[in-house]
């Protein structure tokens, strides 16, 4: 049996509240290093994001950041980490 669940307007504006503050913690801008991978797994950009995994995976479903699933496992740009975060603290700043 499938299970169908709705999403309010209200859901949807108390995730948005609840990203924003998460993605508002001070310290968060990350610089590329020569040594840097490409590529990040799941715990990785949870670990740089300070997120769970549910965030995570609401930032997959949203659109938010881009991941490519390779098997199981899902990863992402470490590019476009950097940008969310980026993103994330030029919006904090106005």
């Amino acid at each position: 049996m499938v299970t169908i669940e709705f999403i309010t307007k209200e859901d949807l504006e108390q995730f948005k509240q609840e990203l924003f503050s998460e993605l508002r913690r001070p310290g968060q801008k990350l610089h590329k290093t020569s040594e840097q991978k490409e590529w990040l797994k799941s715990y990785e950009v949870r670990k740089l994001l300070s997120i769970s995994p549910g965030t995570l995976q609401s930032l997959r479903d949203t659109g938010t950041l881009k991941f490519s699933k390779v098997g199981g496992l899902m990863f992402y740009k470490y590019d476009d980490v950097a940008a969310l975060i980026e993103g994330r603290n030029k919006s904090a700043r106005h």
